[in-house]
């Protein structure tokens, strides 16, 4: 090899979200093991614009960057606790799901720990050197705007989904804004005359929740719309949680494409629900408003967003709904819109270069191998967080985590290590090993 040319690196992840920052966490301590992080902005920092005062995450403490994999790992929540002072007062907190906020300064903290991360770095291309058998990432300094090549024998895809905004929204200016960018804006909408939340989930219960606590301060008139059947809680007794299991990944990933649609449309409700003590907390704020005679609200559910603009005079929005059920539409008129629409997957343009490289399915998507790589010989590109066709509700999910990321490392170095487990479930999801008993089925096989 030309000493004028780059290393070689072992694996490079492009996108440091929560699932690539664990995957460095866990291979920053195996020493064969040559991993680079690439991100373009300039420093960790998990949707800021919805780390809203009290709200939680929706899996507990011990789902957090490494655990399930390396319970012993120093970049473990309880060890963060522990070295900041704080692993008594959450101790007595007695509460196993912290708060958002403190997930965000949790994962910075690992941040600032690993020497495998690249910050202010944009990937702006990818190709093959087919003579040195590796791809060549084409990076650009976010500040300075220079340019230089990174060279690495696999990649790992984590640049995660991106803002979902309706076509029909797209248009209608600092009128609407999406609930991730909510925060910094939430001052500006207090001062409109009326405000509407569009969207269903976790994200847009929060922001009705902060929008109807602040309501009465600032006169505002509230509605809330989804396209959902009803307003729904998410389902988290211990069987269904069950689901988020290597044995359910296994099934789901060995059902037919049109299969695997089906379900996942029916399964929304389990990881798009909203938490019950939230649901409960916003009805009973609303329940003491009617006996005030405050209350100036309005919710609807089961009702789809059409189209959108901006009113004539430009002092508003327009919102045309339609019910399914009755087939009838309705015109909502709104001063200020939060759109709490999500977030959906688009395949990066940077990997354009390698396009052939890679698996894909009729939809156009990645055809995803049951281990998470989508190159043809399922050993050199993996994803994160792009997979939820081809692996289910389970893909977004913190809690599975550790082992997707345990399962790419395996793949990488050909060493198992972190144990991977197979099965953790009590109950079957298919029909090929009818009787099993559960005792014995908890650890893999060597």
């Amino acid at each position: 090899m030309d000493k004028c040319q780059p290393p070689i690196h072992d694996v490079a992840g492009i996108g440091i979200g929560p699932f690539n920052l664990g995957l460095a966490a866990l291979a920053a301590p195996i020493d064969e093991l040559d991993a680079v992080f690439i991100d373009e902005n300039e420093r960790f920092d998990w949707h800021p614009g919805l780390l809203l005062e009290g709200a939680t995450l929706q899996t507990p403490f011990m789902a957090d960057l490494v655990t399930l994999a390396d319970p012993t790992s120093e970049y473990s929540f309880l060890n963060y606790l522990k070295q900041t002072g704080r692993i008594y007062a959450f101790y007595i907190r007695e509460n196993f799901f912290m708060l958002r906020r403190e997930y965000n300064q949790y994962c910075r903290w690992v941040a600032e720990r690993l020497d495998n991360l690249v910050f202010a770095t944009r990937v702006l291309a990818t190709d093959y050197d087919d003579a040195n058998a590796c791809y060549v990432l084409t990076l650009e300094d976010t500040a300075s705007g220079e340019r230089r090549e990174l060279r690495a024998r696999a990649l790992v895809l984590g640049s995660g989904p991106s803002v979902y905004v309706p076509a029909c929204c797209q248009d209608l200016g600092e009128r609407a804004i999406h609930a991730c960018e909510f925060g910094p804006a939430s001052e500006r909408l207090q001062a409109s005359d009326s405000i509407t939340v569009v969207g269903s989930g976790q994200s847009a219960a929060e922001v009705f929740h902060a929008l109807l606590l602040e309501q009465e301060r600032h006169g505002y008139r509230l509605d809330w719309f989804t396209r959902s059947p009803r307003f729904f809680a998410l389902n988290y007794d211990k069987l269904t949680l069950e689901m988020t299991s290597p044995e359910y990944v296994d099934y789901f990933h060995g059902l037919s494409e049109h299969r695997r649609h089906t379900l996942g449309e029916e399964h929304k409700a389990l990881y798009k629900g909203i938490d019950e003590s939230l649901i409960n907390a916003i009805y009973d704020l609303m329940y003491e408003r009617d006996v005030a005679g405050t209350l100036d609200v309005g919710l609807q559910a089961n009702v789809e967003l059409r189209d959108a603009r901006t009113t004539a005079d430009g002092d508003g929005v327009e919102l045309d709904f339609f019910q399914h059920e009755q087939g009838a539409g309705f015109t909502h008129r709104s001063q200020s819109v939060v759109l709490a629409t999500g977030f959906a997957y688009r395949v990066p343009d940077y990997i354009d270069g390698i396009a052939d490289r890679i698996r894909w399915d009729a939809q156009g998507r990645f055809d995803t191998s049951r281990y998470y790589a989508v190159d043809h010989d399922n050993a050199e590109i993996f994803v994160q967080n792009a997979e939820i066709h081809t692996h289910g509700f389970v893909t977004p999910d913190l809690g599975m985590a550790c082992y997707r990321n345990a399962c790419i490392l395996r793949a990488l170095t050909g060493v198992e290590h972190y144990p991977i487990e197979q099965r953790i479930a009590f109950q079957h999801f298919a029909v090929d090993t009818p009787g099993e008993p559960a005792a014995g089925r908890r650890r893999a096989p060597a």
